[in-house]
């Protein structure tokens, strides 16, 4: 039995063994068997299909009143505006990928073991938004590992909002539907820093910072365009254009 420590490992590892199988000669044959197979390879064989095979399972179930969508005796969660929908599972060696109307709603790493839940607590977000007072019960989001930040900015949001902390806390996890955990643990950070912790405040700096720069137009080798005078705007222009359309 082959010791290996991956499947890579265990695959190179065969197709070597096979490479120089190759190279014997059977009785009976006149050649080696990669000459052999050469010659059976001109004569009989397709050529190799220039698309890459696509090694994954398709099959069509349902999310549940849980928001989980249940493929080989596992289930895992998608956000909680697909709970009762029609679910695509297209599910690879290491992936579970849930789809709704040809969109990926959802995507987890596969389990190879039974009987197992896998909840996304971002999934439910939209759900404790409306229902605060579940958040700190909610299953699916039991054992989260936030950054420490995290529960700094809650404790300032509820004593800020009092009743209504949670709710904006829940509000600035929400973000993570569309940003990354670090990404929002830089903008939580600096939003402590400078004392703007509502949700409007942390989604600003987020949004601002994940802006891409705008390149600046260079001249260089473009002699043509350095001769290019631009009159400067005057607004007399449109005091006449209102003038012509009876405005004033």
């Amino acid at each position: 039995m082959p010791q290996v420590r991956s499947l890579e490992e265990l695959n190179a590892q065969l197709a070597s063994v096979c490479e120089r199988d190759l190279q014997r000669t059977l009785r009976g044959k006149s050649s080696s068997k990669q000459i052999l197979l050469d010659e059976e390879r001109d004569q009989f064989f397709r050529p190799i299909p220039k698309e890459e095979f696509s090694s994954y399972r398709v099959e069509p179930t349902q999310a549940d009143a849980l928001s989980l969508v249940r493929f080989d005796r596992n289930s895992y969660s998608v956000p909680t505006k697909h709970a009762y929908q029609l679910i695509t599972v297209k599910a690879t060696i290491h992936e579970v990928h849930l789809i709704h109307e040809g969109v990926e709603v959802a995507c987890h790493p596969r389990c190879w073991d039974k009987e197992q839940t896998f909840y996304d607590p971002v999934h439910y977000l939209a759900l404790l938004e409306r229902k605060p007072g579940g958040f700190d019960h909610a299953r699916p989001l039991a054992n989260w590992d936030l950054p420490v930040s995290f529960g700094t900015l809650r404790r300032r949001l509820e004593a800020e909002f009092a009743g209504r902390g949670t709710r904006e806390f829940i509000k600035v996890l929400r973000l993570l539907e569309s940003h990354s955990l670090s990404a929002l643990k830089d903008a939580v950070q600096h939003a402590l820093e400078i004392g703007a912790t509502s949700a409007d405040a942390v989604r600003l700096i987020l949004e601002y910072r994940a802006e891409q720069p705008v390149d600046l137009f260079c001249l260089e080798g473009r002699p043509h365009l350095k001769s290019v005078q631009i009159r400067q705007t005057s607004v007399l222009a449109y005091q006449s254009l209102l003038s012509f359309n009876g405005v004033v």
